[in-house]
C-alpha cells in the first residue's frame, strides 16, 4: 500500500510526537532558546522544585533588555534592567545552561543567533518564548514559540500544542530591482489580513524562495506570525546547507555528510495535502510602507491611506479610523512624502549583514535628515559590519551605531520613541506604541527605511540613486 503524502510539517511532528491526548500533541523538543526575559518561567521551575531537565539542549540568549549602548550591564537603561539581565544570566548558568550574555562575540537577537551558530538545523524542533521564533523555519526547522509554556519546557524538554493545519504560500517569479523580501512578505500580509494564516503552518515554496537566501527567507518566516502563523518553514536544500555549513554548531566531518543525506529527505511530498495555497507573482510587489497599528495596514509606497467612509462594515471602518487618527494621519493622504521624524534599522527581521548591507547603499556619501539608530541583531553581524566598513558608512552619515539586540523594535532596553513622534522601522510589529507610548511606527525594508533617513520623510527608493 502506497504511502499517504504528508507534508513537511506532519513529518516533523510525528517524528517529534510523544503522544496526543484531548486533541493536544505531546512533543519531544530538540533545542529551547531562553532570554533575558525568562525570569517569570526561572521562577516557577525553582518554586516547584524542579530543575532544566536537559541543559545541554537549552541555551540563553540576553537580547530584548541589553543595553544598544555599550557592551556591559553598566550601560543597561537602568537598575531593573540590569537587575533583569544580570539575574537571568546567572540562574541559567546556576542551571548548567550555555549563555551567551553581554560582553560574548556571539551575543545577539536570539532569532538570528540560533542560525548563525547551527543551533537550529533542519528537521528539529526548536522552542522559545518568543512569537518570532518562526523565524528558525528559515532553516528547515520546526519552531514553536511557547509563551507561558516555557518553565514547561525547561523542566520537561516536551511541550504540548495542538497540532496545526498546514498552508502553503507559494511566491513565484523574481522581484523588480529595490525590492525585497521585506516587501513581499507585507505584501502577503496586505492582501491576506492579519489571520490570513491563523494557527495554521505556513510552508514558504516557489521559485522566488527557492533562489532566496537564507537572510530573506528568515524575513519571510519572521513575519509569519503577523498573519496568525502557529509556525513556520521553508524545506531545506542546498542554499540551507551552504549557510550552514560551517557554523559552531554544525555537525562535522563524516556526520555532516549524514547529517546533509538526512537533510536531503525532509520535503513534503508530491500532492501532500494542505488546508489552504495561496500564490503570489513577486515581479508585481513593489517597495511597501504600513500606515496603521496593524502589519496587514501596508500599502506600495505609491499608495493612499484608506478612506473609512468607503469601508460598508461598520467594525471595520471604525477601526481604520481609530489607527487613522493615532497615526495622523488623513483619509486618501498619498504616503510618499509623508515626513517622519526618526528610523530605526534593525531587529530580527532586519538586522542581517545583507540588511545593513542593502541600507547602506542608500546612506553612502549622504547625510541623514533625521535621527537614525542602526543596531546589527548579533555580535557577528556587527563585527563583519565594521570589517567591510559599513559601520563607518552610518556613522559618516549621521546615524548612530549601536550594540546588537532587540532596541528599538520592543523599546524594552531604553531606546524608544516619545509620544507622537513617526519612526520608519525595519522592525515587525507597529501597534500602539510598539516603539514607546505614543509612538507611530511605520514598517518598511532596510532600503526604505534608509532613503527616507536621508531624505527625511517617505519616499520611493526606486527613484533614489545609489551612491
Amino acid at each position: 500500500m502506497t504511502p499517504r503524502p504528508r507534508t513537511l510539517v506532519d513529518k516533523l511532528l510525528d517524528a517529534s510526537t510523544i503522544r496526543e491526548e484531548g486533541g493536544r500533541t505531546l512533543l519531544y523538543v530538540d533545542r529551547l532558546i531562553a532570554a533575558d526575559t525568562a525570569t517569570p518561567a526561572f521562577g516557577i521551575v525553582r518554586s516547584g522544585g524542579y530543575t532544566v531537565r536537559r541543559p545541554a539542549q537549552a541555551l540563553l540568549i540576553a537580547d530584548h533588555y541589553t543595553p544598544s549602548t555599550g557592551p556591559t550591564l553598566d550601560h543597561a537603561a537602568d537598575e531593573q534592567t540590569r537587575s533583569l539581565i544580570a539575574g537571568t544570566q546567572a540562574t541559567a548558568r546556576s542551571y548548567g545552561m550555555r549563555v551567551l550574555g553581554l560582553g560574548d562575540p556571539l551575543r545577539g537577537i536570539q532569532h538570528l543567533v540560533a542560525g548563525e551558530l547551527a543551533y537550529a538545523q533542519p528537521g528539529i524542533v526548536v522552542a522559545a518564548a518568543d512569537s518570532h521564533t518562526s523565524t528558525q523555519g528559515a532553516l528547515g526547522a520546526l519552531p514553536f514559540s511557547v509563551g507561558i509554556d516555557l518553565a514547561h519546557v525547561l523542566a520537561t524538554q516536551c511541550v504540548w500544542v495542538h497540532r496545526p493545519g498546514g498552508m502553503r504560500v507559494q511566491l513565484e517569479g523574481a522581484l523588480p530591482p529595490n525590492v525585497t523580501a521585506k516587501d513581499v512578505i507585507l505584501h502577503v500580509i496586505a492582501q491576506l489580513g492579519p489571520a490570513g494564516a491563523s494557527g495554521v503552518a505556513v510552508e514558504f515554496a516557489g521559485s522566488f524562495v527557492r533562489n532566496l537566501g537564507v537572510p530573506g527567507r528568515m524575513t519571510l518566516c519572521n513575519m509569519a506570525v503577523e498573519m496568525g502563523a502557529r509556525t513556520t518553514i521553508i524545506a531545506p536544500d542546498q542554499i540551507t546547507f551552504d549557510y550552514l555549513r560551517g557554523r559552531p554548531l554544525a555537525p562535522q566531518g563524516a556526520m555532516w555528510d549524514r547529517a546533509v543525506t538526512f537533510w536531503r529527505t525532509l520535503y513534503s511530498d508530491p500532492g501532500a495535502g494542505f488546508d489552504r495555497e495561496v500564490s503570489f507573482d513577486v515581479s508585481l510587489v513593489e517597495p511597501m510602507v504600513t500606515w496603521g497599528n496593524n502589519t496587514a495596514a501596508g500599502v506600495p509606497i505609491g499608495g493612499l491611506v484608506p478612506d473609512p467612509a468607503r469601508e460598508p462594515d461598520r467594525a471595520k471602518r471604525e477601526q481604520l479610523q481609530a489607527w487613522i487618527d493615532y497615526m495622523g494621519l488623513q483619509p486618501l493622504a498619498p504616503m510618499a512624502g509623508l515626513v517622519v521624524d526618526q528610523v530605526f534599522i534593525g531587529s530580527c527581521t532586519n538586522g542581517t549583514l545583507d540588511d545593513l548591507r542593502d541600507a547602506a547603499r542608500f546612506v553612502r556619501g549622504r547625510r541623514v535628515a533625521v535621527p537614525t539608530l542602526v543596531v546589527p541583531g548579533s555580535g557577528l553581524v556587527k563585527a563583519q559590519a565594521e570589517m567591510e566598513g559599513l559601520a563607518d558608512v552610518f556613522v559618516d552619515a549621521g546615524a548612530s551605531w549601536g550594540e546588537s539586540g532587540c532596541s528599538m523594535c520592543s523599546a524594552m532596553n531604553g531606546d524608544s520613541l516619545a509620544p507622537g513622534l513617526r519612526c520608519v522601522s525595519t522592525a515587525n510589529r507597529n501597534h500602539y506604541g510598539r516603539q514607546g507610548p505614543g509612538s507611530r511606527t511605520h514598517l518598511a525594508s532596510p532600503a526604505m527605511a534608509a532613503a527616507a533617513a536621508v531624505a527625511g520623510r517617505l519616499v520611493d527608493v526606486r527613484a533614489l540613486v545609489v551612491a
